[in-house]
């Protein structure tokens, strides 16, 4: 029997080996999955607090996977916002850049110039299931060259900005709301009448407003800042330095004293200019009870000029696919999938504080995903007219000194206003100035 078994042991080793050579082959042939880089940011990109950063791309990632056999896409987590930029600028160099990423507005033109982003205009027009007329006109326009006018970018979320008004300040003082069509005339009044010393001790402790500055007023006087080309600006205008005025009475109101952030939390300013994003982040419990606690808040458009309108300029974060990705075609049908398909943009409204850019999203929600659970009849807003305001917004200006020009104009400006020193040639000294750094 044991030489039997002996005999036997021989054959049974020759089998096996058979067995793993075959499974082995088999494991061969099966093919890799692709990888799909993602660049992505931990946090909200609109600076208010989020609970799961990835809780929208995870989804969006899901659902592609699940449609997309043999598909893995991946991505690195806690990069902070403030870290982003220079990361995916050390990818770049590296030349390990993420087949598709999310592109703060800012840094579009950066990337852009470096000729970093794919441009997406062909993609676009080949593909059946796609329409560019689906997004609103501002924060797609982000997304475009002002060199070329080439698509770079997609816009994946955006806010407006709106003021927001406390309604218990202004029904306590007797003053009714106002509405969506005020005017710069109607914002002063109100902050005429309500910036005041209310305990008699010699000092303000009420204040019409914080937080609004010359450039609200300038995108509601009905003027350009400069010409589209980025070549020349127009702070001369008359309109442009009657917003500047505008601002500057405002300011004359507080009588040198420095409204802090603080104030409006405590329910001692009447109005606040914020991005959508914070009126969704606060309204709601918890938030709402941490962030203000003993007034009710609403938001209305901003008001105009009297050559304006209540426009409101909207923010947008862009997605783009890398010039180098191998994977064309399948990053950009993971653009789509983020950036435009219905069901994950419309599930964009419950897990963030930002709104959907494609159109017909927004005005089909109900209230209490706009605007909370506490949504009631006392609000005036409805779904339709938050719709209404982005699809209204100002479409942004493209050309790459844009935000050195716009930074040096707010420090110059805002210089005459806190020194009350505005003077007739105070705007000809500032338009040249940045026409210089125009034409640098």
């Amino acid at each position: 029997m044991s030489g039997k078994r002996r005999l036997r042991s021989p054959f049974a080793l020759l089998l096996l080996v058979a067995y793993a050579f075959v499974f082995f082959s088999l494991y061969l042939m099966e093919p890799c999955a692709i990888e799909l880089r993602v660049g992505t940011f931990a946090g909200s990109n609109w600076d208010v607090p989020q609970g799961e950063s990835y809780a929208y791309l995870d989804h969006v990632i899901a659902r592609f996977e699940a449609e997309h056999p043999g598909v893995k896409v991946t991505y690195q987590s806690g990069i902070r916002k403030s870290d982003y930029t220079e990361w995916l600028a050390g990818r770049e160099l590296a030349g390990e850049m993420p087949d598709v990423f999310l592109i703060p507005q800012d840094d579009f033109n950066l990337y852009a110039g470096l000729g970093a982003l794919l441009p997406l205009d062909a993609l676009a027009k080949k593909d059946d299931a796609f329409a560019l007329d689906d997004f609103y006109p501002a924060p797609l326009a982000f997304g475009r060259s002002a060199d070329d006018a080439a698509l770079y970018a997609l816009p994946a979320e955006c806010v407006p900005r709106l003021m927001f008004v406390n309604r218990t300040l202004l029904d306590r003082e007797g003053i009714p709301m106002p509405q969506d069509d005020w005017t710069w005339d109607d914002f002063l009044a109100i902050c005429q009448k309500v910036t005041r010393d209310t305990d008699g001790d010699g000092r303000l402790d009420q204040f019409g407003a914080y937080g609004y500055n010359w450039q609200d007023a300038a995108v509601t006087s009905g003027a350009e800042l400069f010409r589209e080309d980025g070549k020349a600006s127009y702070f001369t205008d008359e309109r442009i330095e009657s917003a500047v005025r505008f601002a500057n009475a405002l300011h004359q109101l507080q009588r040198n004293q420095v409204v802090q952030e603080r104030d409006f939390d405590i329910g001692h300013v009447a109005f606040r200019p914020f991005n959508f994003a914070a009126y969704r982040t606060y309204k709601p419990y918890p938030w709402r009870i941490k962030k203000a606690t003993d007034f009710e808040w609403d938001c209305i458009r901003l008001p105009r000029g009297p050559e304006g309108r209540n426009t409101s300029p909207v923010q947008t974060l862009l997605m783009g696919i890398s010039a180098k990705t191998k994977e064309r075609q399948l990053a950009w049908e993971f653009l789509k999938a983020y950036c435009h398909d219905r069901e994950n943009q419309t599930l964009l409204l419950s897990l963030s504080a930002a709104l959907p850019t494609r159109r017909g999203i927004i005005e089909e929600a109900a209230p209490q995903e706009l605007f909370g659970a506490e949504a009631s009849g006392r609000t005036g807003r409805s779904p339709l007219a938050v719709s209404q305001v982005i699809e209204e917004g100002t479409v942004p200006y493209r050309f790459p000194r844009y935000v050195a020009a716009m930074r040096l104009a707010d420090q110059e400006i805002q210089k005459l206003i806190d020194s009350d020193a505005l003077e007739v040639n105070s705007m000809n000294r500032i338009q040249k100035e940045i026409n210089d750094l125009l034409l640098k």
